[in-house]
């Protein structure tokens, strides 16, 4: 059964449209994850998701309750954490609990329970008094998380959840995140721009570039889009017209930027002497060859022409945001 239906949502902002038709569904218990640079709409999606930004046009179907028209009902089976941190330092952790959980209705000994339940799920039991200002980025993390499970959401909306973490921390965080969808049977959304993050923790994955979904699946459909192997040659100069058709059979050829070629084959170690045996026949001059098994770079590199971590400078969104500071 759907958690969540998204149906040709468009979200503008003035002249610039942040989502563009996007769809999709999440199956309850599900982890989907939204993937793309920043600026690729993925915080504008989750925010429409969450009832705190309405669509220009299109539906948003959250648990059989339409995100506009029923939006305090929609609100009820939410949990978020925000990208930006939203605690307050000044309060320990047991109170950013405590108010967190008055204002969704728990009184007395069950929000006690409530609160000391959650701060030992991300072990922070013993901080449950200590001012949060005195954690660590990781700790905070850990606390939002706790935070927003305090209304037993059905679905819990992650954007971000371990942007700015050192690497211990985001691997901490990845064991909570997988924890509390056993634990707890939530369904959880998240965005990321980490690959690694969206590979390791979604069961779907639905990439995102200039307001638009461009690929969807678990992340083996989506590497096996390209194929086994990858192969790049990069040329001295611009990669010459019609080299594709002088190489040997292949499964994708195909140029990326000005002076690269891709080449999509079965097996790079088998292919590549041919390969560049027709090129070099052909008298044109490499000055680098690589190969490897697709990553979600490559997905988005074979899609798109550039790398994921690459793309914000040709961003319009994120150079508008720019301007506008």
């Amino acid at each position: 059964m759907e958690a969540v239906i998204v149906e040709n949502l468009v979200k503008r902002f003035k002249d610039v449209v942040a989502v563009n038709g996007v769809s999709f569904k999440i199956m309850r218990g599900e982890i989907f994850s939204l993937l793309g640079p920043n600026g690729a709409g993925k915080t504008t999606t989750i925010h429409i998701i969450a009832t705190i930004l309405k669509p220009t046009s299109g539906k948003v179907v959250v648990f059989g309750h339409d995100a506009v028209r029923e939006a305090d009902m929609v609100r009820k089976k939410i949990g978020i954490v925000f990208q930006d941190p939203s605690l307050d330092n000044q309060l320990t952790a047991y109170d950013n609990l405590y108010v967190h959980g008055r204002l969704y209705g728990l009184r007395g000994r069950e929000l006690e329970e409530k609160i000391y339940e959650l701060l030992e799920f991300v072990d922070l039991k013993e901080y449950a008094n200590k001012q949060v200002r005195y954690f660590s980025g990781g700790m905070k993390r850990r606390l939002e998380l706790a935070r927003g499970l305090m209304s037993n959401p059905e679905m819990l909306i992650l954007d971000e959840p371990t942007i700015g973490l050192d690497p211990q921390s985001r691997a901490k965080i990845w064991d909570y995140i997988r924890e509390l969808r056993r634990r707890y049977n939530v369904t959880i959304l998240m965005t990321t721009h980490y690959m690694d993050e969206a590979e390791e923790l979604a069961d779907r994955i639905a990439i995102m570039d200039h307001g638009r979904i461009i690929a969807m699946g678990t992340a083996d459909d989506l590497k096996s889009m390209l194929g086994s192997d990858v192969i790049y040659v990069k040329f001295d100069k611009e990669v010459p017209e019609g080299i594709c058709t002088t190489l040997p059979s292949l499964r994708s050829c195909k140029k990326i930027g000005v002076d690269t070629l891709e080449i999509l084959v079965e097996n790079a170690t088998k292919s590549l002497p041919e390969v560049l045996s027709n090129i070099y026949v052909n008298g044109y001059k490499i000055i680098e060859v690589s190969y490897k098994r697709p990553t979600l770079n490559e997905v988005f590199l074979h899609l798109t022409g550039r790398e994921l971590r690459d793309s914000l400078e040709s961003n319009p969104i994120m150079q508008r945001r720019r301007r506008w500071r």
